[in-house]
């Protein structure tokens, strides 16, 4: 359980950075920093000496990387959050295939890291919750995609603007989404009903944690469950949840 102040972990091998993360942190009174290391071996010793509830894990370090570390605390039990704080946007898929709180690239202020600490903190919920009881989440101000129906996905140093038509189906990821297209999935800085909003035409929000293009439907197949998984037509051939809540919807728009 996480008491009153969440004991917090600063991981990052150079001084400055972890200055500003301290600094950044003395502003919230739900943290309190009680250690810092320089590498991932510093880091891992600490984690196993002390119960920590989150940790801001740099990337890029000498002798190893966050996701080394990352990796290392996923066996662990009652392992501490993950916030990665880093540079490089490159390791992001990677970082939410191993359940990372949320991923922030330097620099970034004071609200980017509170609205990752109340991710990092908020109480876990059961894995296997009943999606048609689950609220909608609340709206949030998202930014400007393009006009002409394309989304910005970074890459490195640049950026790659993927046409909505290409995109099989987009699920969540913690306030990101990942976009699947026919031979790769990439990671986007948008929230799935930021993604649903902007989208749009044949877009169809069957599940709270999945956005597919209607287009790209190939099969249609009930589940043990007596809902709906649908099978795109991408190289993987992708099987979609669709809710029981809106499967019936989906049948109308498809003409069943």
């Amino acid at each position: 359980m996480i008491g009153l102040r969440a004991r917090c972990l600063i991981v990052d091998d150079e001084a400055p950075a972890r200055a500003e993360l301290r600094y950044l942190l003395s502003g919230f009174d739900t943290v309190q920093v009680v250690g810092e290391a320089t590498n991932a071996e510093e880091a891992l010793v600490l984690l196993r000496s002390l119960a920590y509830d989150v940790v801001l894990l740099d990337i890029r370090m000498p002798g190893g990387t966050g996701i080394e570390v990352a990796e290392a605390l996923r066996a662990a039990p009652n392992a501490p959050k993950v916030i990665f704080t880093t540079a490089y946007p490159d390791y992001a898929a990677e970082a939410f295939d191993l359940d990372a709180a949320d991923y922030l690239v330097k620099p970034f202020d004071a609200e980017r890291l509170g609205r990752a600490l109340d991710r990092a903190l908020a109480p876990s919920t059961p894995d296997d919750a009943d999606e048609d009881e689950a609220p909608a989440p609340a709206p949030r101000l998202a930014p400007e995609l393009d006009p002409l129906g394309r989304i910005p996905v970074q890459q490195g140093d640049r950026t790659v603007l993927v046409d909505a038509s290409s995109i099989i189906y987009a699920s969540a990821a913690r306030g990101y989404s990942y976009l699947q297209l026919a031979a790769e999935r990439v990671l986007v800085s948008f929230s799935l009903s930021e993604l649903e909003r902007r989208l749009g035409g044949h877009f169809f929000r069957t599940h709270r944690s999945y956005l597919v293009n209607l287009n790209h439907v190939r099969e249609l197949m009930p589940d043990f469950k007596g809902a709906l998984v649908l099978v795109m037509d991408d190289q993987r051939r992708s099987r979609v949840e669709v809710s029981r809540r809106h499967a019936r919807e989906l049948r109308r728009l498809l003409g069943l």
